[in-house]
């Protein structure tokens, strides 16, 4: 709902900008699946469980240099980190065509993972320059929606580049937009409300008044040291890590899945890895809308993130000679994987306040891109190994119900601040 003089237009001029950023960054993170599927380990050399190490390598860069471009967006400019962050990451991306060797490779997919390490988290920073807690969830959602968006469409347009071109055209192709987009970004965008001039002063107002009363109800902390030692933020770091697993394990790896499943050429592959994310978009929405109506963040994570997990082992009994069965029951999967992302991050912008709020997201972000460099390396490891994806959704399932148990160990707000304490210390 929206508060009285807060200005609408805010959703207008904002989320489309945020969404083609992050859907641009996945393009760049997701492709090597389809490239693994389509011959590059034939082209270099690679043996199936280097495939699986070089698909992860992303996430290890990923991994190491969130929390400091968060505290630069977080203290400087979300709009100068993200605008070299495009450029660079488009130019490492269409580099991974031109590559002759898997030392080159290597240095190129951990780069990447480098480059983009800060977005998500000074994304989810932006967000909260703009956008109240009533609103949070759906905006983040609009945030995180490039990414089963953007795995929608570029699963298709992989599969025809691949068959029209060529792997190595795909990422060429694939990584230009970056670049075009990083000029728009920069004589687009702006840090804060305040410095706009498509919203009256009044509108200023009234949305630095709603976000100034919003803080005052959040207990301060004093530093980044007691944020990232709260009980909570513990939790969410250990839960982020198992379902990331989850999540990249079938993201990188759904392609490669499909062909070792049902005979099929790139573009069916590309269609058919699709529609997971179609259903994944559409979830993230519904729940989003009911997470900001309820407002109760927890009731939207772990009963989706136990339906995910008991879809991989509903996929895994099934096996392979049901296909059809077997591959409904992996869109059930991503759509509940996928729906919890937008009530997940609005939790610690509603537990800490602004000062390290954003730091607590980079450390749990850099946490799941463990999980993230983990679960696609493991993934592809045991599909390489045992010549079928049986036991790697086994172990997807457990790491959705491990996610789960966790999550129910974060304290509500409510309760917080109902007992007059949160574990900080």
């Amino acid at each position: 709902m929206k508060q009285p003089g807060i200005a609408a237009r805010r959703w207008w001029y904002i989320m489309p900008v945020v969404f083609i950023t992050y859907s641009l960054a996945y393009v760049d993170r997701s492709n090597f699946s389809f490239a693994s599927a389509a011959g590059i380990n034939d082209d270099l050399g690679i043996t199936k469980g280097m495939s699986s190490l070089l698909g992860a390598l992303f996430f290890l860069g990923y991994f190491f240099f969130q929390i400091p471009g968060t505290i630069y967006a977080e203290r400087r400019s979300v709009k100068k980190l993200i605008f070299w962050c495009l450029l660079l990451w488009g130019g490492f991306a269409s580099l991974t065509g031109v590559v002759t060797d898997i030392p080159m490779l290597a240095v190129i997919r951990f780069a990447l993972g480098v480059v983009e390490a800060a977005v998500m988290p000074a994304m989810l920073v932006y967000i909260s320059n703009w956008f109240t807690k009533s609103e949070r969830s759906r905006a983040n959602t609009f945030l995180i929606l490039g990414n089963p968006v953007t795995v929608l469409w570029m699963s298709v347009l992989s599969g025809y580049l691949i068959k029209s071109f060529g792997w190595r055209e795909m990422f060429i192709f694939e990584g230009i937009p970056a670049v075009i987009w990083a000029i728009i970004w920069w004589f687009t965008v702006k840090d804060k409300p305040e410095e706009v001039s498509w919203l009256s002063s009044q509108e200023k107002s009234a949305l630095a008044e709603q976000l100034e009363k919003e803080q005052k109800s959040i207990q301060a902390v004093g530093g980044y040291r007691d944020a990232f030692r709260s009980r909570n933020v513990i939790f969410l770091c250990l839960q982020y890590f198992f379902w990331s697993i989850g999540v990249y394990g079938f993201v990188l790896w759904l392609p490669s899945i499909l062909r070792d499943g049902k005979s099929m050429g790139m573009v069916e592959a590309g269609w058919l890895s699709s529609v997971p994310y179609l259903a994944a978009t559409i979830a993230m929405i519904l729940v989003s809308w009911a997470s900001d109506k309820m407002q109760n963040r927890r009731l939207f994570v772990w009963p989706l993130l136990l339906v995910g997990a008991l879809a991989f082992f509903g996929s895994w009994a099934v096996g392979t000679n049901n296909f059809w069965l077997s591959y409904s029951l992996l869109v059930v999967a991503a759509a509940a994987m996928y729906a919890p992302y937008g009530p997940f991050f609005a939790i610690i912008p509603e537990m800490l306040p602004k000062n390290v709020s954003g730091g607590a997201m980079a450390l749990i972000n850099s946490l799941g891109a463990l999980g993230s460099f983990f679960g696609s390396w493991f993934v592809g490891y045991l599909n390489g190994n045992t010549g079928s994806p049986a036991a790697s959704f086994i172990f997807m399932a457990v790491s959705l119900l491990v996610s789960a148990g966790l999550t129910l160990l974060v304290k509500p707000r409510q309760s917080e601040m109902k007992q007059k304490e949160v574990s900080l210390t």
